[in-house]
Parts: structure tokens; C-alpha cells; sequence
């Protein structure tokens, strides 16, 4: 099985080039049959009558002009010998126990005639008489196959390129859309209004099926519009209540109740703005790009966070490289993932490369605990946080990397989490130059 093509199109092309073929040896192998059969019987026939005529001949001519003959009613494939010529066994092969037959049916009433085989590499046979004067007589025969035109290996050569040629153009045109629709779905991303998949073209089947594809994406977008709506106001309507519970927090008697109330706050508070900030990234409108210097970008973002006394460090950038991006959303992403970082490893580091298939690869560093390889898929979803590292104590909602790869999906990126071998999380965000 691992001689068989992954891709259907190689797939298609081999089944039915491989039926064609077959098909057309199978018509090849009959007619060659047939043709060998028709011309097999012509030359019996032939044979027949010309070898019956030309021992009547020799019989009857005297013995002293038979030599001068011999030249005149030779053929191509046997000739005759006035001797007794070489002993032998009777011929074995299909095609010697024809000519035989043939010769036997053509001699064997008026001769007494015996037929063996010559060894040799070459077919070869030979016919023993005696004519009426007790002359011997021997015909050498070497049988030939049937003969076959020079053009014709050249002729069935071209068939079959042209049958490649053609079970490629009918597959991939069967193959193209779906292709075309394969892509179009690897690319598919959630936006509250995404755009078709793809155009309902080509055949019946792949319209109904791009058809069927986006009304599902419609009905994908209406569920996460409605999702994020719920959230946004659930948490626009938990601030008024909040904010009288610290009113009347603040005029509690207990000092340590109010400071642990107030605190509980606090936390609810921040809750209550990174749900909010997550709704307002899902139903953001579209993204407005902007040229952005990458270097001196984030060369400012580095330098904000090393005033305020946070350990963040640029370890690569390549220097002239420029963006058609929405410069707030990249420094959102960016903040994020620093905060993140910081949070729960100290410190940070950022390092830029370009990808060989010329993407923008920013990868944000820390030496923390990192995260558990079966868990690096979850915690991109919103409210999901590791109780082992990052619970209340640490302050995680467990929406800041939700928020993150929010973003970068609609600046038409991805988003990937990985471990480093010596320790801590690699998080990168690939970006589309």
C-alpha cells in the first residue's frame, strides 16, 4: 500500500488509467489473435499449394535440370534440398505441428513423408520424400511469426500517452472543484460576517455542497454572534450591581471584611472588563490596516514595559520589515501575550523571524511552568484556566489568550502554544505578510 497515491487525483487517474489499459490490451490481445489466426491459415494454405506444386514439378523433371530449378521455387522461409537432409524428432511446438499438418494434408497421399525437428535456437523443420525415381528430396523450413508493421509499437506508444493525457484532464476536472472547495474550507475562519466559502460553481454534487457549507458557516456565525452578545450583556449588567456592592462595602464597619470584600470586587470587576473586551473582539467590525515600521513598533513596546521596571527583552527583529496591519489590535495581541508571560513566568522575551514560506513569525518566550501538551488546545478557549498554575491567587480569568487568538485570526494569522525543551511556553503568532 505504500505504492498507492494519497491524493485522489492521483487516485482517479491511476484506476481509470489501469481499467482503460486493461481494456485496450484486452481488445489489442483479441485482435492480434484474430489476425494471426487469418493470416496462420492463409500461409497453411499457401504453403499447401505451393509446396505440392513444386515437388510436382521436381518430379517430373529429369534428374540432371532439378538443380537449376531449386533457386526458382525456393521461398523466404523454406527451400528444398536434393538430399536426404538431417534426422530428428517430430516437431513439438504449436506452430511446427501446423506446418506438419499442412504438409502432410498437401503430400502425404501420393509421398511417403516424414517430418522432424532440426535443434537448434531457431524454429526449424524439414520434410523427408522420395520421389518416383528414388531421388531424395528433403524441404527445410524454418517457420516465421507473423510478421507486424514497423509503425505500429509507435502507434499503440502514442495511444497510451494520449490515454494519460486524457484520464488526467477528465479526473482533474472532476477533482479541481472540490480542490478549489478543500481550500476554501482550510481557510475558513470565524467573523460575525463571514464572507461565502466559496462560489456555488461546477458540477451538481460540489454546488450543493458549497451551498449546504455556507448556510452552516451563516448558522455558525449567528450562534457566536449570539454567544458573544449574551456575554457582553451579562457583563454590561453586572456593573451596576458591582458597583453598588462596593459602595456599600466601603461603609462596613470591619476593616478586614471590607478589605476582603472589596478585593472579591475587584476580581469581579476585571472579570466583568475582559468579558466585555472578548465580546467586543468577537462582534469587532472589520479591521482597519495600517503601514506599520515592525522594529521601531516594537522596539517602543519593549521599552514601555522595561520603564515601568518589567524584565521584557527583544532578542531578534529584521530591520526594515513593514505591515498593512491594525496596529492597535497587534499591540493588544502583543500586550496580552506579554502580561501573560510576566504573570506567571517574571519575565519575557520576543524574537521575530521571517518563515521560509515568507510568514512573520513572533514568538513571545517565558521560563515558567508552561503548559501540559494535552491541555495546550484548551486554554485558547475563553474562561478555561490550569488550576495548577493559573487559579485566583494569580489573578487569571482565563480569557487573555482567547482574546489574543481572537485577534490574530481576524488579522488573517494563527495563533500556536508550544513547550520549550529547556522550559517555559513558546507562544507564536504567524502573520501574513
Amino acid at each position: 500500500m505504500r505504492l498507492w497515491p494519497r491524493s485522489l487525483l492521483s487516485r482517479l487517474v491511476v484506476i481509470v488509467l489501469v481499467g482503460l489499459l486493461l481494456a485496450n490490451a484486452l481488445t489489442l490481445s483479441l485482435l492480434l489473435y484474430e489476425r494471426i489466426s487469418t493470416a496462420r491459415s492463409v500461409m497453411l494454405g499457401n504453403l499447401e499449394y505451393d509446396v505440392a506444386t513444386s515437388v510436382a514439378i521436381l518430379d517430373r523433371l529429369p534428374a540432371s535440370e532439378r538443380p537449376a530449378w531449386l533457386a526458382r521455387i525456393d521461398r523466404g522461409n523454406y527451400r528444398y534440398l536434393l538430399s536426404a537432409g538431417e534426422d530428428g524428432r517430430y516437431p513439438t511446438s504449436w506452430r511446427s505441428k501446423d506446418t506438419a499438418r499442412s504438409l502432410e494434408q498437401a503430400l502425404g497421399s501420393q509421398y511417403a513423408l516424414k517430418i522432424n525437428a532440426i535443434s537448434g535456437s531457431q524454429e526449424h523443420l524439414q520434410a523427408h520424400l522420395r520421389l518416383h525415381d528414388g531421388a531424395p528430396l528433403t524441404i527445410d523450413i524454418t517457420p516465421r511469426p507473423t510478421p507486424i508493421a514497423r509503425w505500429l509499437p509507435a502507434v499503440l506508444a502514442a495511444q497510451l500517452l494520449l490515454l494519460l493525457i486524457c484520464c488526467w484532464l477528465a479526473v482533474r476536472l472532476a477533482v479541481k472543484p472540490l480542490t478549489r472547495f478543500t481550500r476554501a474550507l482550510d481557510a475558513l475562519t470565524p467573523s460575525p460576517e463571514p464572507p461565502p466559502v466559496m462560489e456555488e460553481s461546477g458540477p451538481t454534487e460540489v454546488q450543493h455542497a458549497v451551498r449546504a457549507f455556507n448556510a452552516m458557516q451563516a448558522r455558525i456565525a449567528h450562534h457566536l454572534n449570539s454567544r458573544a452578545q449574551i456575554l457582553a450583556a451579562i457583563s454590561h449588567d453586572l456593573q451596576t450591581p458591582i458597583t453598588r456592592m462596593r459602595l456599600r462595602s466601603e461603609m462596613a464597619a470591619d476593616e478586614a471584611l471590607r478589605d476582603k470584600l472589596l478585593a472579591d470586587l475587584d476580581e469581579m470587576s476585571r472579570l466583568v472588563r475582559e468579558g466585555i473586551a472578548y465580546a467586543r473582539t468577537q462582534d469587532a467590525p472589520p479591521l482597519t490596516p495600517q503601514r506599520l515600521a515592525l522594529h521601531p513598533f516594537i522596539d517602543s513596546l519593549v521599552c514601555d514595559y522595561v520603564d515601568v521596571g518589567k524584565p521584557v527583552t527583544l532578542l531578534r527583529c529584521p530591520p526594515d520589515i513593514t505591515l498593512q496591519i491594525d496596529v492597535q489590535a497587534l499591540r493588544r495581541i502583543l500586550t496580552n501575550l506579554l502580561d501573560n508571560a510576566l504573570k506567571f513566568a517574571g519575565k519575557a522575551e520576543i524574537d521575530i523571524v521571517l518563515t521560509p514560506d515568507t510568514q512573520l513569525a513572533i514568538h513571545v518566550l517565558d521560563n515558567g511552568p508552561g503548559i501540559p501538551d494535552e491541555a495546550l488546545a484548551a486554554v485558547l478557549e475563553p474562561f478555561y484556566r490550569l488550576e495548577t498554575s493559573r487559579n485566583r491567587g494569580t489573578g487569571g480569568t482565563g480569557l487573555g489568550l482567547a482574546i489574543a487568538q481572537q485577534l490574530v485570526s481576524q488579522l488573517g494569522g494563527q495563533l500556536h502554544l508550544s513547550n520549550r525543551p529547556e522550559g517555559g511556553l513558546d507562544v507564536c503568532v504567524l502573520l501574513p505578510r
